[in-house]
């Protein structure tokens, strides 16, 4: 089976490819022209001969497609007007409701609904998520990761991932830095306390490398839950304690590369992908790519040498 290549839009938020002094400017721009902003991406895609994306946080968002659209329907009909389609939607952004806590579940859920609601009319059928940050180490009191606290975040995996069900779409919790679905450890705990029914994981190579684990190991112990994955690169395990507050994300960076730059084993990878519900698709993953459409290109090839 061939696959169908995809990528996440924050692989266009680099300012040089909009030509633009910074992130916060490329945000302003996108916020002020959604449609100018989707026509340029929508372009790119199509040049890189990548024809699925998944949303995220704004300006690639799915409150920026209908801004730009003006409904669900109409943004599918553009994108297929380019060959291209959204494959899923990432659960980012300060609007979406924190699981930390879990007070607010009707909120938790009825924000998923809605997301969901969306992907169904544009013919996508996943709602990604990731689980609440870690704190910074040292903080008091300190915050664990334990039992209690994963059950609690499978009590609501388990109520987001049935109220999507019935739209269609599966709910895959992604593997990110500094968060608390990030080692090995949580992320066998935390499929072991969810139902393979109605949760499934988005294993994010990358991530998963940077806290010292293996990417490989985690795809195949996790095969028939994979519903998706996030191919990226890794520079080497994070071997600092960051800062977990808003500029995590940018302390994250420079551990980052693109495909077949860094340690991942992509042929174990492309094996252990090949095995799972998810192979359909490889989604890559380019943070900010200043020329998107050659980063695009070299990723497809990585991958392709990978998977043959």
């Amino acid at each position: 089976m061939t696959p169908r290549y995809a990528t996440d839009v924050i692989t266009f938020y680099h300012p040089d490819f909009w030509g633009l002094e910074s992130a916060e400017a490329v945000r302003d721009w996108a916020s002020a022209h959604p449609a100018s902003f989707w026509e340029r991406v929508m372009d790119a895609l199509a040049d890189a001969g990548v024809t699925g994306i998944e949303l995220t946080f704004a300006p690639g968002d799915i409150g920026s497609a209908l801004r730009a659209f003006g409904s669900a329907d109409s943004f599918r009909r553009a994108l297929a007007g380019r060959g291209l389609s959204v494959v899923s939607a990432f659960i980012a952004g300060s609007e979406a409701p924190d699981w930390r806590h879990g007070d607010n579940l009707p909120a938790i859920v009825a924000d998923a609904e809605r997301r969901a609601a969306f992907l169904a009319t544009v013919g996508a059928d996943l709602l990604v998520t990731g689980l609440p940050m870690r704190t910074t180490f040292g903080t008091r009191p300190p915050f664990f990761v334990d039992a209690a606290y994963m059950t609690r975040m499978a009590d609501i995996a388990h109520a987001v991932g049935e109220a999507v069900s019935r739209h269609g779409v599966k709910l895959a919790c992604h593997t990110e830095s500094n968060s608390t679905l990030w080692y090995e450890r949580d992320i066998d705990l935390f499929m072991a306390l969810t139902d393979p029914r109605y949760v499934w994981l988005c294993p994010d190579s990358c991530h998963i490398a940077l806290g010292g684990g293996d990417p490989v190991a985690v795809a195949r112990r996790h095969s028939q839950r994979i519903a998706l994955a996030h191919w990226k690169d890794a520079v080497k395990p994070i071997d600092v304690e960051l800062t977990i507050d808003e500029t995590v994300f940018a302390q994250q960076q420079p551990y980052m590369t693109e495909l077949g730059t860094g340690i991942v084993d992509w042929k174990g990878w492309a094996d252990a992908m090949s095995r799972t519900p998810g192979a359909g698709t490889v989604l890559i993953e380019l943070d900010e790519a200043a020329d998107p459409v050659a980063a695009l290109r070299a990723g497809r090839t990585v991958a392709e040498e990978a998977l043959a």
